[in-house]
């Protein structure tokens, strides 16, 4: 976003992303913390689904870019982190991951590093 954009934010209940064929792309920023990423992390793989089908088979959904940011208390309560990682990876720069870690006592592994802010 940039200033003065206009976002749309929806907090709890229930939720979904369905693109479908036609409609313009949008640009996701999905919030989570703790456990709260559970139907954050369905968008992500359908988003993933929606990627690799659209680059295998040229589908018509118009798809734009999905950034994550997601807190824990540290690395360990993180749930998924490994299956983010790896979306990130196989979707660089479509999908993009900055997680937040607020109590963090012990060293970070060298793969969360570069995606990690906080203490």
């Amino acid at each position: 976003c940039t200033l003065d954009s206009e976002v749309a934010l929806r907090v709890g209940g229930d939720f979904f992303f369905d693109p479908q064929p036609g409609d313009s792309p949008v640009n996701l920023v999905l919030i989570a913390g703790g456990v709260g990423i559970n139907p954050l992390f369905s968008i992500l793989l359908h988003i993933a689904d929606l990627h690799g089908y659209q680059e295998s088979k040229g589908n018509r959904h118009k798809l734009g870019t999905a950034k994550l940011y997601y807190s824990a208390k540290n690395t360990s309560e993180l749930l998924f982190k490994k299956n983010i990682l790896g979306l990130m990876k196989a979707f660089p720069g479509k999908i993009t991951c900055s997680f937040h870690v607020t109590q963090q006592r012990s060293q970070i592994c060298k793969e969360l590093q570069p995606h990690i802010t906080g203490k």
